[in-house]
Order: C-alpha cells, then sequence, then structure tokens
C-alpha cells in the first residue's frame, strides 16, 4: 500500500509539474501576441525610436521613456548607490559558481529597488533601467588587454560556468517573468587590442574559435537562457560582428537556439560604414545589422532606418519582426503596464546596501584573493609591536572599484581593514612613499621615521582603473587602456626594492589590479604576495581577515601569470598557440588554478571510469594541516595528441569543497561526454580514440605547477 501511495504521489507531483510548465508556457505566448499587437499600433517611425537604446515615450499607447543601457558588472554600476562586489577577474578566482549565482541575485534584486524608486521620481535616464548588460564573457587570452578585469579569465569552461550562474542570478528563476534581463558580451572573439577594436578583422582558427572563443557564449544561451548577446565592435572573417548573419542568425539562433534579442555594442553599427569600411552610409549599415539579426542598437545608424526602408534596403516587417522581441522582454520584465502578476515590481529599497548583501560582498572578497608566496610571514599577530603601512592603494577607494562600478554608501579601505583587525597597543605606521602613476620618478622616502623598526611592512603597489580599463577609461594609459608590458611602474619596483634592502622583519606585498604583473622580482623582494584584484567595497575588511588569520586564504588564479611579456605571443595574434595553461609550455611564473593557504591539502587516488553518460572521475584530498580550509579541487583532461593536435590539458571540472582540518574527503565528478570531446582544424568536435589521461589538481598540471609543489593525482582511460 505504501509503494502505491509513493507512486501516486510521485504521479501527482509529475502532474503538478506539467501543469506548471503548461500554464507558464500560456503566460509566454499570452506576452509575445501583447508585444506583437502593440507594435502592430506603431508608425514605423516610432518602431524604429524604439529600436536605439534611449527609447521615447509613446504616451497614446502608455509606453513611458525607457533606456536600455545599464551596466552590472560587479554590482549595479553608473548608478548611485549599490553594493559593490569583487570585479569578475576577482569573482573567476573563487572558482565558486554558487556564490557569483548569488551575487547576480543580490545585484538583481537591489535593480529592481533601485528601479521601483527610480520610476516614481520619473528617472527615465541612462542606468535607471532592468537591462543590464553584462557579464563579459571574452576570454583573457593577453595580460595587457585592459579589460580583461571585466572577464572571469582565460578559461572557457570557468567563464561559462559562472558567466551562466550569474545570468540565472541576475535574471531569476521565475518560468515567464524576468527579475533583470543578463546580456552576454561581446559575440564574438574579442579581447583586445582596445585601440584598433573600430576597425580590426579578426581571423582566427576554426580550432581556437570553437574550441576557445565561442563556448562560454554556447553556455549562456543553452544552459543560462540569456536574454540578450551583445555584438562585438570588431569584424569575424570580414563580417562586423553586429552585422554578421553567420553569427548572429545562422549560429546564434539557428544553430543554438537562442531565444532573445541581440543588442551592437555602442556604435558598433557606426563602424559598419565608419570603422570597418564595409558600405558607405549609415541607412545601408542600420540594414544590415538588422537584417542580420541585430534588435537593438546602442549608438546612432538606426535612425536612417525610414531612408533605408524608402530605398528598398529592408522592409517595414523585417523591422516589425526586430522590435517584437525587445518590447516581449520588456513584458517579461513586467515593465510596460506596471503588469501585477510581476513577482519583481514590488521590491523594496531596503534591500540596497544591506548588512545582509555587505557580508556577501565581503565573503566574495575574501575567496577572490590569492596568495601566491608565503615564507612564514603570514599570518600575521593581531598584538604585533608596530606595522607599517605603505602605497596609495592602501587608503584610496578607487583601487577596490575596478570600472563599471556603482557607489557604496560603505567602503573599508585595506588601511581601515588593517586598523581594525589589531589591537589597541600595536602601533600601526602609514606614508604614501611613492606617487602612483607611471609619469613620475618621486619617491617619497622621507619621514619613513623609525617605519624600518617595524616588525613586518605592507607594502601595496599594482595597477587601478587609471592605469588600466576599457577604450578612454585609463587616464594614465598611452594604449587606451591597455598595457605595452606587464611590467609596473618603474617607482613602485624601485620602492619596493630599497625597502627590501632596508629590511623590516618581514615584507608583505599586496598586488593591486585585475590582470598579471611581472612577478618574478616581486617574490623575491618579499616574504609573502598576494593578489588583492579589485575586490569592491569589503576589501579592506576581507584582506585584513585573511593577513591576520581569521579567514584562510582559498583564492585560485583564473589566468596564468606569465614569467614577463616577453614570452607572449603578439598582442594582436588571435591564434592560442603560446597562450594559457593550454598552450603555453615555457615561462610560465604561476599557474592558471594556483593558490596557496595556511593549509596543506595532498591529493591521491584518482580513478576514472568511462560510463554511458560521460566519465566518472574520483579522488582523495586530505587535509594534512591544522587549520580547516576551502580547496579547489580541479579536473584536467589530457586527450591524444596533446601538446601536438591539442591542448596540453584542459579543465572540465571543478569544485570548491570545505576540509576541516586533519580530515579526509572523498571527491567525485560526473562529466558529460561533450566535455572529453576535442575541436578538430575544421571546428567540428569529435571523440578520439587512443589513451586519456586525467589529472585531479590544484593547479593546472604543468611543469611549472611540479616546481611549485602543487599536489595532484592522475589517472588513464582508454576510448
Amino acid at each position: 500500500m505504501k509503494r502505491i501511495l509513493t507512486l501516486t504521489g510521485v504521479a501527482i507531483m509529475a502532474a503538478l509539474s506539467l501543469h506548471a510548465q503548461s500554464q507558464a508556457e500560456a503566460q509566454r505566448v499570452a506576452l509575445h501576441q501583447k508585444a506583437v499587437d502593440i507594435v502592430a499600433k506603431m508608425t514605423l517611425d516610432e518602431k524604429i525610436a524604439q529600436m536605439i537604446s534611449g527609447t521615447p515615450a509613446i504616451e497614446r499607447l502608455g509606453i513611458r521613456p525607457y533606456d536600455w543601457w545599464n551596466e552590472a558588472l560587479h554590482g549595479v554600476a553608473r548608478h548611485g548607490k549599490a553594493t559593490s562586489f569583487p570585479m569578475p577577474i576577482g569573482l573567476g578566482a573563487t572558482f565558486d559558481a554558487a556564490l557569483v549565482k548569488q551575487i547576480g541575485e543580490v545585484v538583481s534584486t537591489e535593480g529592481r529597488a533601485k528601479y521601483n524608486v527610480a520610476q516614481k521620481q520619473k528617472n527615465y535616464w541612462r542606468y535607471t533601467g532592468l537591462t543590464y548588460w553584462s557579464p563579459n564573457i571574452n576570454i583573457f587570452r593577453d595580460p595587457r588587454w585592459g579589460r580583461g578585469m571585466e572577464t572571469y579569465g582565460e578559461d572557457p569552461f570557468l567563464t561559462g560556468t559562472l558567466g551562466t550562474a550569474y545570468v540565472r542570478g541576475l535574471q531569476g528563476d521565475d518560468p515567464v517573468y524576468l527579475r533583470t534581463a543578463a546580456c552576454g558580451k561581446h559575440f564574438a572573439v574579442h579581447s583586445g587590442p582596445e585601440g584598433t577594436r573600430h576597425k580590426d578583422n579578426i581571423t582566427p582558427s576554426l580550432k581556437d574559435l570553437n574550441e576557445t572563443y565561442l563556448p562560454a557564449f554556447k553556455m549562456l544561451v543553452q544552459e543560462g537562457k540569456v536574454e540578450a548577446i551583445m555584438g562585438a565592435y570588431t569584424r569575424l572573417f570580414g563580417e562586423s560582428c553586429s552585422g554578421s548573419k553567420a553569427l548572429l542568425t545562422d549560429l546564434l539562433r539557428d544553430k543554438w537556439g537562442f531565444k532573445g534579442h541581440v543588442v551592437s555594442d555602442c556604435g558598433a553599427v557606426d563602424d559598419i560604414y565608419r570603422g570597418h569600411g564595409i558600405v558607405k552610409t549609415a541607412a545601408e549599415a542600420a540594414a544590415i545589422a538588422v537584417k542580420a539579426g541585430v534588435n537593438l542598437e546602442c549608438g546612432s545608424s538606426f535612425r536612417s532606418l525610414h531612408e533605408a526602408v524608402d530605398k528598398g534596403l529592408i522592409t517595414e516587417k523585417e523591422i516589425d519582426n526586430a522590435l517584437i522581441p525587445l518590447i516581449e522582454t520588456r513584458y517579461r520584465l513586467g515593465i510596460i503596464d506596471d503588469d501585477p502578476a510581476c513577482p519583481y515590481n514590488y521590491t523594496d529599497e531596503t534591500v540596497v546596501c544591506s548588512d545582509a548583501n555587505a557580508a556577501i560582498a565581503r565573503r566574495a572578497a575574501q575567496e577572490s584573493m590569492v596568495l601566491l608566496k608565503n615564507d612564514g610571514a603570514l599570518p600575521i599577530k593581531k598584538a604585533l609591536r608596530k606595522i607599517f603601512v605603505s602605497g596609495h592603494g592602501a587608503t584610496d577607494i578607487f583601487f577596490l572599484m575596478g570600472n563599471y562600478f556603482g557607489v557604496s554608501d560603505s567602503y573599508s579601505t585595506y588601511l581601515e581593514g588593517i586598523t581594525s583587525h589589531i589591537t589597541a597597543g600595536t602601533t600601526l605606521e602609514y606614508r604614501t612613499s611613492y606617487l602612483p602613476t607611471q609619469n613620475n620618478d618621486k619617491l617619497r622616502i622621507n619621514n619613513w621615521g623609525d617605519a624600518r623598526s617595524a616588525d613586518v611592512a605592507i607594502i601595496f603597489i599594482g595597477n587601478s582603473g587609471d592605469t588600466e580599463g576599457e577604450e578612454g577609461d585609463a587616464l594614465d594609459s598611452n594604449e587606451k587602456g591597455d598595457h605595452l608590458t606587464m611590467s609596473l611602474p618603474e617607482e613602485q619596483m624601485e620602492f619596493l626594492r630599497r625597502a627590501s634592502k632596508d629590511r623590516w622583519n618581514k615584507i608583505v606585498t599586496v598586488v593591486t589590479g585585475g590582470s598579471p604583473v611581472e612577478m618574478k622580482e616581486i617574490e623575491e623582494l618579499s616574504d609573502a604576495v598576494i593578489m588583492a584584484w579589485y575586490p569592491g567595497q569589503e576589501g579592506g575588511e576581507a584582506l585584513a581577515d585573511l593577513l591576520f588569520g581569521d579567514a584562510n586564504f582559498s583564492g585560485r588564479l583564473p589566468i596564468t601569470f606569465p614569467e614577463s611579456t616577453d614570452v607572449l605571443p603578439a598582442f594582436d595574434d588571435y591564434t592560442m598557440k603560446g597562450r594559457t595553461y593550454k598552450y603555453m609550455t615555457d615561462g610560465v611564473m604561476y599557474p592558471f588554478g594556483y593558490g596557496l593557504s595556511y593549509s596543506k591539502v595532498t591529493y591521491s587516488d584518482a580513478t576514472a571510469t568511462l560510463t554511458k553518460q560521460g566519465l566518472h572521475v574520483t579522488a582523495t584530498l586530505r587535509n594534512e594541516s591544522d587549520i580547516a580550509t576551502s580547496e579547489v579541487p580541479q579536473v584536467y583532461l589530457r586527450v591524444p595528441g596533446a601538446g601536438q593536435t591539442a591542448a596540453e590539458w584542459t579543465l572540465i571540472a571543478f569544485d570548491r569543497i570545505d576540509i576541516p582540518a586533519k580530515a579526509t574527503k572523498e571527491i567525485s565528478f560526473d562529466i558529460p561526454t561533450e566535455r572529453l570531446m576535442t575541436v578538430q582544424d575544421n571546428g567540428e568536435s569529435k571523440l578520439l580514440k587512443g589513451q586519456y589521461t586525467v589529472a585531479v589538481a590544484a593547479a593546472a598540471p604543468l611543469k611549472r605547477s611540479e616546481q611549485l609543489g602543487v599536489s595532484m593525482t592522475k589517472a588513464t582511460f582508454k576510448k
């Protein structure tokens, strides 16, 4: 009888689930029809105006003004008060998809609350809307790219996994309505240089295109159900990425099944005729973009669409078909007619910058920071006799913020965080010590007083948003936000040299910024080295938690740190040979996935078993230390032909697990067959015959990892 009841219960649950799905589908169809109906009531000029990001009101149809352009890379951006989280490169270092999803939920909830208040204030300006042009899931293929800080790193699988998690957090889990609409950008391939993005034609191999540049976008579309995709500025194989039918229709919509809308990057449609010279007029460029699959323009060329219709370059029906998905997105957001059925229309502003959100930001900052060296300098004792702190980064909140940031009502600088953790009896001195930019040679070495007698010096060096970023953002960059080299300004290095020569008892060097820098000399001059990235509003408290042992380091590098710029291929060469952990064989300073902690975890007993669904991998992890830790086991695959016709290694799984002191944990991964396949020269994926090697490791299993003592365990299997 119990068995019958159980089966009956399962049947009832299944029936309810099917009924809910049916209801949701019916509601979605109804919203689509509302979009069709309202578009049919618009004039041609009204339709065109609704396809440019800053849309006007259509009062007779009850449509308020709406600006589509908003940003939310690591918090609601450019719209005042909001919780500020670590930049995406720091979130990449967490290897924590659950945390990234939670951050997306916080960001979109704050965004909803801010939107509701802005509407009451009749504030319809840019950055007040609910359509977020985030995340940036381009691949950080070269450390010189200034916008690499906006990405989750160099690996397509890590990028796709975290990007998908963020999209799900932003958009919510309602089957009909969107909390906010996310946008994957920039489709496709572009990752610097910034200075030539409006005219570049990128021609990667089909292998690199499908192995490196496209997978994260595919994951966002098929797994994340992302509502929008943004086209890049550049050309790909001669076609503008914001005017490519091959990209935006054939691949994105027809092959991948994308159901949302496509937006151009700002001015990218203008580039079709101005930068790339594909056609001669704005009308021609606008027609190309719409016919290729662009729905919405950030720019001005779509204002010529009426002219394009008059000249027979495009039909009004094609404009209708492009506009309907945009209106449908606004109906799914519940914002055209203040839909009472939308569960997100009632979010209160008390959620903005709440203590709970700040706590999540602090945890994210803790998980993001990467310990690269520790020669007995850390953790620091809180009751130490004397601490000396130096560097502009210690007190300037801009070193916490990165780019595309909002403004929190509470920031913790590094100096404030350190000060809050020491006892009242500890002496602490601070000096800026050097000027923070490249364009000076002044070292402020005077007035150190008895600073040399400190037990530990904590020295902040590195980059800020003034030295790296998007085209036009960085004030102190001659490369429009990019770097010429990975080296830091000479005055920073000279200060560190003098500090090391004068020698306090211990030197802890904290490196800020969003990209790899040359670390060899920094490591030699320091007893401990930390990569802090741009950690957001709680950066100071988070760093101090780690410095003083209140939390354990657990961040892992989401990008390889080369030894120097000299080992890199040309910046404008998009070939992956010699790049990232997959194809770099020499010149690696710190490998992808690397990071130390106060604990020692050993890896052993790996197994790899083929199943009908893919591959089952197991391993044993042992925390040999007396300190609990959060470990990031990574699973890498080496396929037949590795190093010759395929990557050296490929990340196919990862996790973040807590391991108590002196504890052992058995871990397992079930990896689908798709991740075992190798992209061929023709761009197609194939499951190869031969022997495979699986490594479960604390970093990419390169020669350099072995030199650094990275623990790993390997297993083989044959196909």
